[in-house]
């Protein structure tokens, strides 16, 4: 692979300046890439034109310049397949300005504007692609089927960045970071007791088949202030549990004693 050593100095300071320009103003549906550590190989992406079997497509081509340019032409490859009669299979580009018309004084912006054009006018009469070029001069409408499906093929452009995917990334991400807050801030208040529900139609009445018909109980559920709970009429089947519990164990102590009474009872007979 040449490297800028072998180009000689005058080149390389020409070849920066005009590189230069065309990344500052490209032409028309051409973008160059460059390696600043060599020169010799330039590489430029070219749109199909509009009206063109080619339209739509992006096609990556590449000149490679010899050691004694700009003496004798660079020689052209399209790295993206193509169907085309003025370029072969393997990618070479014949056209006249590279060849016989090629004078030192021409420089990258025309060869790549030529090459541009070749994709709108192409030149049977000196066909590389012998399939292709006989193909345009005898039907030109299966000759453009053929170029449109190797272009919806092999020269699919990558599709660009929307701009509004960060926005909708960010959003998404925010709804769910809220969602997993109220997620916890309910499982915390269900472990103590304080949850936020409303209480189902069936919570009063299990109340008061847990109490009964006991007036005790009943009294003891009413003074109960709602506050307690956070929202009015909720928690009051768990405190009336914890009532009714509390007076099971009191009933036990009570038992036990009666039973030793009847045994001292039973000793004294």
């Amino acid at each position: 692979m040449a490297t800028n050593e072998n180009l000689p100095p005058n080149v390389i300071k020409q070849l920066a300046k005009e590189l230069k320009s065309l990344d500052e103003s490209p032409p028309e549906g051409i973008k160059v890439s460059v390696n600043d550590d060599d020169f010799s190989i330039i590489y430029a992406d070219i749109e199909g034109p509009a009206g063109t079997p080619y339209e739509n497509g992006l096609f990556r081509m590449k000149l490679l310049l010899s050691h004694d340019f700009p003496h004798s032409p660079p020689k052209g490859y399209f790295l993206t397949k193509i169907f085309h009669p003025n370029i072969a299979t393997n990618g070479e580009i014949c056209v006249n300005t590279l060849k016989k018309d090629w004078n030192p004084s021409l420089g990258l912006r025309h060869v790549l504007i030529v090459v541009r054009c070749l994709l709108i006018e192409p030149f049977p009469e000196s066909a590389l692609n012998e399939q292709a070029g006989k193909m345009l001069l005898e039907n030109y409408d299966e000759y453009a089927r053929h170029a449109r499906l190797y272009t919806g093929i092999h020269a699919k452009p990558k599709p660009k960045f929307k701009s509004g995917a960060i926005s909708e990334s960010t959003t998404a991400l925010n709804v769910e970071q809220r969602n997993t807050s109220v997620l916890n801030v309910e499982q915390k208040n269900a472990a103590s007791g304080t949850g936020l529900s409303l209480p189902t139609p069936l919570a009063p009445s299990t109340a008061s088949t847990k109490g009964g018909n006991n007036p005790d109980h009943q009294h003891q559920q009413s003074t109960i202030p709602a506050t307690e709970t956070g929202v009015s009429g909720t928690g009051c089947v768990g405190i009336a549990g914890t009532a009714s519990k509390k007076e099971g164990l009191t009933k036990v102590p009570a038992d036990k004693k009666k039973m030793d009474a009847r045994k001292r009872s039973l000793k004294r007979l």
